[in-house]
Order: C-alpha cells, then sequence, then structure tokens
C-alpha cells in the first residue's frame, strides 16, 4: 500500500483548520488513510501516512487528504466543482507510436504559488501515481513542466535511437540509448522502451525536448522549482482510461492549491479529445440496500448528507439515489463502494460492535489448511509465491500460449482444463484486459515473469489460487477450483528440475504419481507430460515453448507445472 510523508503544517494550511496530532489520527480515516508515524524535523511535525486503498491515487498526497477531510468535515459539500478553461494549446501524437507507448493526454494549471512543501507533494504524487496506479511507470507515466519555457504547438512523436537531449540531472547531451545506460532512471525504466523500434519523445515547436517518456524529463523544461508560475502535465501509458484518470488526479490536486486548469486539444492520427476530462461519473443505489447493510438506522436524509460529506451529489427518486461523484476517481464498480463511503462519513468509531448470536462454533475450513500447508512446502523448496488476479483475457489464456481461441474442446486438443475449452467471460467488461476469469494459472506466472525481466536470475515462482470453469450442471454453470502452479525460469532449467519439485511435493503429501507423454501447444514437444494420480489426469508439466516465450517477451527458459490440489487433498495431510 501507498505511504507517504505529509507536513502538519501544510495539511491544515489546506483544510483551513488545526487540529491536535490526536485528532489527526480519525481524520486521516476519511481519507481511507492510517496514521502510520509522527515525528519533529526543523520544528515542524510530520505524519507518515498509509494509504489503505490501491484503487484511490487522488488520496496520495496532502491535497487529496485535505479536501477529503474538509468534506468529511461539512466544510464543504456534494460534488467538488473545478472550472476548466481552454488553453488553446494543441499536441500531436504520432501514429508511429501505436506499438511503442500509444497514449499521451495534457492539461496546464497556471498560477500556482509553490513553496518546498508544495513542491515535495506534486513530486510525491507524480511517483506514487506511476509506481502504484500506473505499475512502475508501465501503465502510467507523468511528467510535470514548467510551461514558460514551453512554445505549442508539442509534439508527441517517435524518435531514433541516435537523437539527443540534455536529461534532468545532467549537463551534457546524451543519445536516448546513452541514456537508457547511463542514466539512473534509465537504468531503472529502460526495459519498458528498450526493444522498441522507437524511442517516444515529447517536444515543443522549437525542437525542445520536454522529455523521453516513461523514462526522464530534460534538464531544460522539465526541472520544478518554487519559482515555477505555470505547468504543463503530461501523463503516458497504453490504456486510455488510466492515463485520464491520472491526469485528472494529478491537475485537481494542483487545483487545491489555487491552480486555474486550462484543456489541450489532443490530436491522433484518427481522432481529437480535449483533456482533462473532468465530467462527473454517475452511479444509481438502492437507498434499502444502504440501509440494511450498514445495520444503522438511517434516513434518507442521513444517507443523502453522508454521501455529500463524501464529495457525491445526490439526487433521490423513487427510493434510489442518482449520484454524481468526481472524475478523479474510477472505484465506484458496486453498490457497496457506496455503501463504504457511506460507513466512512458515519465514522466506523462510531458504530457499536453487536457480537452475532449463533448456535455454531465457527472454525477453520479444513481444505484451506491443506492449501496453506501446500504453500508452507512450496516455499520450503525455495520458491517466492506470487498473488496474481482472477481476472484475466481470452488473448492471455489462449493466443499468448499458442493455443487455439477455445470456442469448443476438440479445437483445443482436449486439454483437461489445461487450460478449460471455454472460459468465464464477462458480458460487459469495464476493460478488454480485464474480460473474462482465468481458467488455468501458468499464463498469470509467465505473465508476472514477462513484468520482472530486469530482475535477477533465477526467478522460481509459484501460486496457490482459483480458476474458474464452466459446470452445466450447477446453479451458477461455474465452478472454482483450486490449483497449484510453478514455474522455473534461469539459463539452465530443464524438465529435471520441474519433476523434482513435483515428486518432493507428492511425496510429502503422500501420493504416487506417474507422468505419460503427451502433446500441448504451449509446452515443447517431447518435453511435456501429463500428471497421473489414482488412473486420473490431474494437470501437467513441462518446458514452456519458445513460440510462448516470444509471445510474453520473456528472453530466459522457463519450466513450469500445474495440477489440481482437490484431488490431493484428504486427512491427515503432509
Amino acid at each position: 500500500m501507498p505511504k507517504f510523508d505529509v507536513s502538519k503544517r501544510d495539511l491544515e494550511r489546506l483544510v483551513g483548520k488545526e487540529f491536535t496530532v490526536e485528532e489527526w489520527e480519525d481524520l486521516f480515516l476519511y481519507a481511507k488513510c492510517e496514521l502510520d508515524d509522527v515525528w519533529e524535523e526543523n520544528g515542524e511535525i510530520y505524519f507518515k501516512a498509509d494509504s489503505k486503498d490501491t484503487n484511490r491515487p487522488d488520496l496520495w498526497s496532502a491535497e487529496g487528504i485535505a479536501r477529503q477531510v474538509r468534506w468529511a468535515l461539512g466544510f464543504e459539500g456534494g460534488l467538488p466543482k473545478y472550472d476548466v478553461e481552454e488553453s488553446g494549446v494543441t499536441v500531436y501524437v504520432d501514429g508511429k507510436l501505436k506499438d511503442v507507448r500509444p497514449y499521451g493526454l495534457y492539461a496546464i494549471v497556471e498560477g500556482l504559488s509553490l513553496d518546498e512543501e508544495a513542491l515535495k507533494q506534486m513530486i510525491n504524487l507524480q511517483e506514487k501515481v506511476a509506481l502504484t496506479f500506473g505499475r512502475r511507470r508501465r501503465e502510467v507515466a507523468i511528467g510535470i513542466f514548467d510551461f514558460d519555457k514551453v512554445k505549442p504547438p508539442i509534439h508527441y512523436r517517435a524518435a531514433e535511437k541516435g537523437e539527443k537531449f540534455v536529461p534532468l540531472g545532467f549537463e551534457e547531451e546524451l543519445t536516448l540509448e546513452e541514456i537508457l545506460e547511463k542514466h539512473e532512471k534509465g537504468r531503472e525504466y529502460g526495459h519498458l522502451i528498450r526493444d522498441k523500434p522507437y524511442y517516444p519523445l515529447l517536444v515543443d515547436s522549437e525542437g525542445k525536448v520536454l522529455s523521453m517518456p516513461p523514462i526522464i524529463n530534460s534538464e531544460i523544461t522539465g526541472r520544478v522549482t518554487t519559482e515555477t508560475r505555470n505547468v504543463f502535465v503530461d501523463v503516458t501509458g497504453w490504456d486510455l482510461k488510466k492515463v485520464m484518470l491520472a491526469l485528472n488526479v494529478v491537475v485537481t490536486a494542483l487545483a487545491e492549491r489555487g491552480g486555474r486548469i486550462k484543456s489541450v486539444k489532443v490530436v491522433y492520427p484518427d481522432f481529437e479529445v480535449e483533456t482533462p476530462d473532468l465530467t462527473p461519473k454517475s452511479f444509481e443505489v438502492e437507498l434499502d440496500y444502504i440501509k440494511r447493510l450498514t445495520g444503522l438506522e438511517l434516513s434518507d436524509d442521513d444517507v443523502r448528507s453522508l454521501l455529500e460529506r463524501m464529495m457525491y451529489d445526490v439526487e433521490v427518486v423513487d427510493g434510489k439515489a442518482r449520484l454524481l461523484y468526481p472524475a478523479f476517481r474510477d472505484d465506484i464498480m458496486h453498490a457497496r463502494d457506496v455503501l463504504e463511503d457511506v460507513l466512512i462519513a458515519y465514522g466506523y468509531n462510531e458504530i457499536e460492535p453487536e457480537e452475532p448470536k449463533l448456535a455454531v462454533q465457527g472454525r477453520g475450513d479444513k481444505f484451506v489448511e491443506f492449501e496453506d500447508a501446500v504453500r508452507e512446502l512450496m516455499v520450503g523448496f525455495g520458491l517466492q509465491e506470487v498473488m496474481t488476479f482472477n481476472l484475466t483475457n481470452r488473448d492471455n489464456q489462449y493466443k499468448r500460449m499458442n493455443l487455439p481461441c477455445g470456442e469448443h474442446r476438440e479445437e483445443c486438443g482436449g486439454y483437461s482444463n489445461h487450460p478449460p475449452a471455454e472460459l468465464v467471460e464477462i458480458e460487459n467488461p469495464i476493460s478488454p484486459k480485464w474480460s473474462a476469469l482465468r481458467g488455468w494459472i501458468t499464463p498469470s506466472l509467465l505473465d508476472f515473469l514477462s513484468q520482472n525481466t530486469h530482475e535477477e536470475y533465477p526467478q522460481r515462482i509459484f501460486e496457490v489460487g482459483k480458476v474458474t470453469l464452466i459446470d452445466e450442471g450447477r446453479e451458477t454453470k461455474t465452478v472454482s477450483e483450486s490449483k497449484l502452479a510453478v514455474a522455473l525460469a534461469h539459463p539452465r532449467v530443464t524438465f529435471t528440475e520441474a519433476k523434482e519439485i513435483l515428486e518432493s511435493a507428492m511425496r510429502h503429501l503422500g501420493f504416487e504419481y506417474e507422468l505419460e507423454e503427451t502433446d500441448h501447444p504451449s509446452f515443447i514437444p517431447g518435453r511435456v507430460g501429463r500428471i497421473i494420480v489414482n488412473g486420473k489426469e490431474i494437470g501437467i508439466i513441462g518446458e514452456i515453448h519458445p513460440a510462448v516465450l516470444e509471445n510474453w517477451g520473456i528472453e530466459m527458459p522457463v519450466a513450469a507445472f500445474e495440477l489440481f490440489l482437490r484431488p490431493l487433498y484428504r486427512e491427515p495431510y503432509l
């Protein structure tokens, strides 16, 4: 979870009222944070805020916390309003960046008065959003520039690797390739673009370089100081929705410092967009649902008041609350998310706990305890546990794994649910990236390895997790199954190394097994086998096919196995 430092004085300046340290411990809860530490430095009190929500980047700065506290205390209410003026500035996006880093969105914020603390918060927010929400700049990277040193129009274009500019913190020009080798940020994030045919570059009409996204700003325009009054904000990435959200978060935080937001026209080869787009988002929720699940005696007016303190505009119609909420939020996906905001505004500490009246005695689920025991076993073999998302997409489950698309089992070769012939897909997914529930875990492990190619090898990882399979005989037409998946990546990895781990696991679990040679497009022919226990296939093991590794951008060989855990469960285990 994101942690960041804030000054008590700065927070209180933004809120408009002073509080004791003890009072701040409770106030942080309104912003889904905990007060992790308090210290004094040069006569000033500082807090370390520990955010408990990775889906609320708008709360990862002093500006966001102060804004939420102002609303929660009733100093302001309803939907925050931000005026956006047209700047007349245009950014042209090069079509050659489609497979490099395709999207860039921009805004201007004028009339800022930044002291050292405000500058720290701006940099902190920029880094935290890119690091956590932006997945270490892979999905989102942010640049902030002194706009008075920029001459529009601006071009986000594909650049040859031999082009030069002076990167932030340097005095001499370097080529784009040299920046990846010599600059600290180039070494840290260079893997994101190193294998691309071009490198992205943001330049103004005079040819001055603003930045090389997602690596580093230029020394000329990219150094913002307390003397800076007007800034140009640049956000780049792969998902237009995420890029827009990050831009909205940054510009509204700067507006909390008194800045005036101005929009920028962004021209792509096939469409145009004016950003930022601070149009409120909408949601509708049944009031009875909120009242029932809170367990509190709340009237319609109570619910309305609590939601207005959490920055909603509320219209009550026929027992429903029609809500508008800020464009810097993207976490309202279910009525439970609105319910959570109601409880935060009410105050968790104000809720009287009630002991449930149960006629039975609770205990841990034995199979869950078995899963935990398998995890401990894998850690004992020197493997590192990872936890990946159950949500995925058809390409990751099939196409990248060198498999048919899975419309019919016969097309998939009948791989006994490694993967299943059909996926459980979401009818109206928010993003194509998260459009299905996974049917097997091995693609998730390869995805993890593909995002860590810049880390040291060997990489030996495992996951005990759920897959979702279609079962027409059940009421929900689906069933969740628990599986163990292991992936080993290093220059000398072989089928034998994966088999040794499998054999040790089976011995500890008290099962004998057989390996039966098979064919599977995800694995190298002759180095793949079905795992058979008690005459039934429960898994698959082998060396990953080079075509699959290429699809994932993995240069190291990988051996893997995956199996169902339910057939291996019996008491006592281990």
